[in-house]
């Protein structure tokens, strides 16, 4: 299996479908799931909606990095999130960010074997391999935190009889 192919199994195991690793993944985690849920702030942590916001901000910023060849994203504006006031303003997110990140799974697998260890954007961010797959662990770093946040605010709601 080419490299391109086994990067793009692994994103789409933490965002959309897989379990292997974490037993659960970004979908999992975010659809059904309430809008009181994914924007209580539990002591200094951030939200459930803005770690799910700061993922997709990444995705969609590497998409148009794929489709228009030039890199706008930046770290210090991947928190920067209007409010999430209503639910079918989540509904619909999750829909983008789904749809989004099916997108970059298969410009992942579009990417020709030889592109994979080619610099990416600038030599000191490495190969395009290297990046595809810091990609892919930040995911899991954030969706470890998804997940232990949500059962901090179930639980807190139910202590506080609010769900």
């Amino acid at each position: 299996m080419k490299s391109n192919d086994v990067l793009a199994a692994r994103f789409r195991e933490v965002i959309l479908n897989g379990t292997w690793i974490a037993n659960t993944n970004f979908m999992d985690q975010l659809t059904g799931t309430d809008l009181v849920t994914v924007t209580t702030k539990y002591e200094s942590l951030n939200t459930i909606a803005d770690l799910a916001r700061h993922i997709h901000y990444y995705i969609n910023g590497l998409n148009g990095f794929f489709r228009e060849g030039t890199l706008d994203i930046r770290d210090q504006f991947s928190f920067d999130f209007a409010p999430m006031e209503r639910q079918d303003q989540w509904d619909d997110f999750i829909v983008q960010f789904n749809e989004d990140a099916e997108d970059f799974a298969a410009m992942i697998e579009q990417l020709p074997e030889e592109r994979m260890q080619q610099v990416f954007v600038d030599a000191k961010y490495g190969s395009y391999h290297r990046n595809i797959d810091a990609m892919i662990e930040h995911c899991y770093y954030h969706l470890g935190q998804v997940v232990l946040i949500k059962k901090l605010v179930i639980s807190e709601h139910k202590e506080n009889g609010s769900i």
